[in-house]
């Protein structure tokens, strides 16, 4: 996890342990990859050794696992020991797809790419017998990340099945388990409706909102964009009262810096 950021997220609450628990949160990038927001999430929550289900629709499970490395974080060691399980959606599509058993299909977690006209009920049944087993395990609060979800608007789904989805599973996990939830989802494109619908939707569904954005101005080899921060009603304030807060980023090897906009090195 990035240190940096986890101080900023903690900072932010000012909630309790208990009142932090159960939340969705959005990760949203727009003209610039917001990827690391998500390896962040993922090995922050397997270092606190809570039962994380993965849904790996952009990268490979080789990918996720070579920057969880970098980050002191096996993920081979976590799905062995049976903290991690990962859904590798490039694979599985791929499988699923050239399968010519068709019991094998209906049964299968994505089977609804095989059935235009099916429902998310099987990729829910997958997650609810992957986070149920956090009930009187080792393991603490249940996460489920996703990543990420415009990916399954391209593959065919409509925007209904996947908030449909989201909403049993925020019923379950985080109602029910009192987990929490980690999306990605992409708004490069205002023109697209469907995904723009998504990305509202789960905005205003969401408790916390990080938002990486690319600059403005273009590329500078010290400044790779900047994140906005939003906690949605945090307890300090009034009801109905948002806090939001702006950093710029420099994504580095091994770890991400966090500044306030203008305190770069690069413009003072």
């Amino acid at each position: 996890m990035f240190l940096e950021l986890s101080n900023i997220l903690s900072r932010g609450t000012g909630a309790t342990e208990q009142q932090q628990q159960g939340k969705l949160v959005l990760l949203i990038d727009s003209n610039t990859d917001g990827s690391f927001l998500v390896h962040h999430h993922l090995s922050a929550s397997l270092k606190a050794n809570r039962k994380v289900c993965f849904l790996g629709f952009a990268q490979s499970f080789s990918h996720y696992s070579s920057v969880a490395q970098k980050m002191g974080v096996s993920l081979a060691a976590a799905k062995e020991q049976g903290q991690l399980v990962f859904l590798e959606g490039l694979k599985s599509s791929l499988e699923l797809l050239s399968a010519e058993d068709t019991a094998a299909e209906k049964s299968h977690p994505l089977q609804f790419l095989s059935f235009p006209s099916a429902d998310m009920k099987s990729l829910y049944d997958y997650v609810q017998s992957s986070l149920l087993q956090v009930v009187g395990s080792e393991w603490k609060e249940p996460v489920l990340i996703i990543d990420d979800l415009s990916i399954l608007l391209s593959l065919g789904l409509s925007t209904g099945h996947i908030l449909d989805f989201i909403h049993y599973c925020r019923a379950s996990i985080c109602l029910r388990l009192k987990g929490d939830m980690v999306a990605l989802v992409h708004s490069d494109d205002q023109q697209d409706e469907e995904n723009e619908l998504l990305v509202k939707w789960l905005h205003h569904q969401s408790s916390l909102i990080i938002q990486a954005e690319g600059l403005s101005t273009g590329y500078c080899k010290d400044i790779h964009g900047q994140v906005k921060i939003t906690w949605r009603e945090p307890p300090q304030t009034a009801f109905g009262s948002d806090v939001t807060e702006l950093y710029q980023y420099k994504l580095l090897d091994k770890n991400v810096s966090f500044f306030a906009r203008g305190t770069s090195a690069a413009v003072l």
